[in-house]
């Protein structure tokens, strides 16, 4: 071997060389590994719901029976209300047909009566006829039968009286008839305002001749 041909020697310091730079690369990727795996961990994980504390809570869970109850009440108030209703919006459709005049009539025995202590003097001039209710929108009402019995022209105040099945007066009405001749005979009608489900019967209370 001649002195300018290159020597061995230098081969052993290039592995040394590769084998520490593939222990570096080694290192790194241990170290990435490592960082990545701890981020996935951590994005992984979920905070556990906290439940509520109870013992800050007041008052109880409303009752079904109660609910129920208190609906059936209102239902019932609720029902009776547009029974009456009902009731007295057939009765003013049933006295719209009435004349002005009969109900001029009828307002001015009203007043008659309040003047008039006891029966009257003209009960026995008085009788009351049931009218059927296919007349009348289904409300209870009584034809009022006045005759005058004298042999003078008069008029006629009538109270009639409505009761229950107690005999409890529950509705008064008034009706009225004016310049009878002797021997006429006037049937002006006292409507009930009552709901038509009420058993009622219908009484004269007061009559006068005036």
């Amino acid at each position: 071997m001649s002195a300018g041909s290159p020597g061995k020697k230098p081969a052993p310091r290039r592995r040394r060389s590769m084998t520490a730079v593939l222990a570096v690369l080694a290192a790194a990727a241990l170290v990435s590994c490592s960082t990545d795996n701890g981020n996935n961990s951590s994005s992984s994980v979920s905070p556990r719901p906290t439940p509520p504390n109870t013992a800050s809570f007041s008052g109880t869970p409303p009752s079904a029976m109660a609910s129920s109850a208190k609906s059936a009440v209102a239902s019932a108030k609720a029902e009776a209300s547009a029974a009456a209703s009902s009731a007295s919006a057939r009765a003013s459709e049933f006295e719209a047909s009435v004349s002005a005049e009969v109900e001029r009539a009828n307002a001015a025995a009203a007043s008659e009566l309040m003047k008039v202590e006891g029966q009257g003097n003209a009960t026995a001039d008085v009788a009351l006829t049931g009218k059927p209710r296919s007349q009348t929108g289904g409300v209870f009402a009584v034809v009022v039968n006045i005759t005058n019995r004298t042999d003078k022209k008069a008029n006629y105040a009538v109270q009639v009286d409505f009761k229950d099945p107690d005999g409890k007066v529950v509705e008064t009405r008034y009706v009225g008839a004016e310049n009878l001749d002797p021997g006429e005979r006037a049937q002006p009608l006292a409507i009930s305002r009552k709901p038509p489900e009420m058993k009622l019967t219908a009484k004269v209370a007061k009559a006068q001749r005036y």
